[in-house]
This record gives C-alpha cells, structure tokens and sequence, in this order.
C-alpha cells in the first residue's frame, strides 16, 4: 500500500483510499471563564456527524451579541476546531470583538468531497435559528448581527454558504458581514504569483488538495474553486453583505484574495468590499502565532468590522 497523497506532518492518502491524519496540538472547551470568555462544544448535525464550538465572551451585564461562524481552513482536507492556534485566536477574537462565536468542524474530504463542505457549513447557520430557544448561550445573541469569517479553504467556504444564504428569507437582512482570510480559491489559469519559479513547491501542494477535495471529474474551474463561476442574478448580487478581505503579503494565495473583492465590486455589491494586506506575513499566520503582535491587529481589525454594524 503506497501513499499517493501528502502533506507532511499532516495527511497521507493511501492507494487503497485510506486516510491517517496527523493531529496537531489540541485544546479542550471549558464552561469555566478563562482570558475573559468561555467556550464549550455543541452537536450541530449527529447524523453526519458535525459538530462545533462555541465562544462566549464575559459580560458584568446582560447584553446581546452579535454571532461570527467560522470555519475552519485545511484544503477542505484537514483542520479541526480543536486545533490549539485555532482555540486561542477565537477565544481572543470573542473578547476583543464582543462576539459568540460559533466554529464549526465540517466533514473533511477526500473521505467527504465538495459540496459537502459548504453543505456542513450551512447547516451551521440553520442550527442557530432552530436552537435559538433552546441553546442557552443563544439567548445572549443577537441574531440580526451575523458575520461569517474563515481562513484559507474556510475563506472559501464563507464565499458558498453566503451565496447559499442571501437567497434564503430566513437569512436575508440578518447576514451583515463576511470577513475571509487568506481565501483559498484557484482556477485552471494561474495567476502571477502561481507561475513564478519560487512558487513550485505552493503550487503543487494546493493542486494535491484541490485534487483531493474537488468532485471527481471536475477541474479547477469547478464553481467552488473559481469563485467566477457563481450563478447569481444582478439582483441577488445586490443582496450581498459587506465583505473585508484579509490577505497576507508573502502569501502564494495573495493575488486570489484581491481578485475576489475586485470581482465582487465589478458584480454590483453595493456594501462595503475592501481588502486589508498584512505586508510581511504568511498564510494563515494567526493559526500559527495566535498570540503575536501581527495576530493581534488583525483581531482588532476583524473587530472594527463587526463593530461597525452594530446598531
């Protein structure tokens, strides 16, 4: 049995079709408050399964907060909610923003291919409107505030269940933000930075989970991959929230993330669509350094965003 698939410390995907997957340092929820928030995890879907968990930042007061759904990044191949860098960049995004935060641990492929994914990562957004009565830190929200964040593949994913979303009564007026970071889309036309000589060894790597995550028999021009392929009326278009864009400077993904909010500008968005860079750092660098001072400003960025749309 031969390892036809890998990112080393990571993922192997065998030849018969079998996946071992490489844990990195985990964190454990607790109820009990800790760096001014609490957190626990919740069953969104035991059928699939999915599950999540929630952040729920302290309060002296009884006040209602806006609700940011995160997902994960990973290639749509690895990640978890329990990831370490991703428990403490929450919790502290929940402080600094006054936001529960739900993050959501999606099917991942190549065991679960796309669109299960976005599939996933929706229902995330239905259990909060079914669970609202029945959730008692959803009793703390304020469900006319919902933003959607992600990093990398999870940058991705907020683009789809957006589009999925607007379209939905339930959702329409209550959306308000999306915040991608890094955003990890592709096309079978390479950009720039994709065909520099130094970016070989980046290049191969998002080709292994784009083959490893796509439905079989599509190619990167699939809608999921090519955000340009979206199927949206002028008047869906128009229903779209604010969106801000986070982008790393050395990041081989860097042009993909302007590009996608100079589409969606071009598209008739009328909210707010920016792009904020981080000139010196790397993909996903808050996952890796939680804690730094570059992690730092990015969580009070994300914050003003939020920030902006309360009432």
């Amino acid at each position: 049995m031969s390892i036809v698939a890998e990112a080393p410390g990571y993922i192997q995907v065998f030849s018969d079709g079998s996946v071992k997957r490489f844990e990195p340092e985990i964190a454990t929820a607790s109820i009990e408050p800790s760096n001014g928030h609490m957190s626990k995890d919740v069953v969104i879907d035991s059928s699939k399964p999915i599950i999540g968990r929630m952040y729920l930042p302290e309060s002296s007061v009884h006040q209602h907060f806006p609700v940011l759904v995160y997902f994960h990044g990973g290639g749509f191949c690895i990640g978890s909610t329990t990831w370490l860098g991703y428990h403490v960049f929450l919790g502290d995004l929940s402080v600094s923003s006054k936001s529960i935060i739900l993050s959501v641990d999606y099917r991942l492929a190549p065991e679960n291919r796309l669109p299960i994914a976005y599939e996933d990562c929706y229902s995330a957004l239905e259990w909060l409107i079914k669970n609202i009565e029945f959730e008692p830190w959803l009793k703390r929200a304020d469900l006319s505030q919902l933003f959607l964040c992600g990093d990398s593949a999870g940058g991705n994913i907020v683009h789809q269940v957006a589009i999925r979303a607007i379209t939905n009564e339930v959702f329409r007026g209550r959306l308000k933000g999306l915040l991608p970071i890094h955003p990890y889309f592709g096309s079978e036309k390479r950009t720039e930075l994709e065909m520099d000589n130094g970016s070989a060894g980046g290049v191969e790597m998002n080709d292994m989970f784009w083959r490893l995550s796509l439905p079989l028999g599509s190619n990167r021009d699939y809608f999921g991959c090519n955000f340009e392929n979206a199927k949206l009326s002028v008047a869906e278009w128009s229903q779209f929230p604010g969106v801000i864009v986070f982008v790393a400077g050395l990041d081989l993904l860097k042009e993909r993330g302007v590009t996608y909010a100079e589409f969606l500008k071009k598209k008739g968005v009328k909210s707010h669509v920016k792009v904020v860079e981080a000139e010196e750092q790397v993909h996903v660098y808050h996952v890796f350094h939680p804690e730094s001072e570059a992690t730092r400003l990015l969580q009070n960025q994300m914050s003003d965003f939020i920030n902006s749309f309360r009432k």
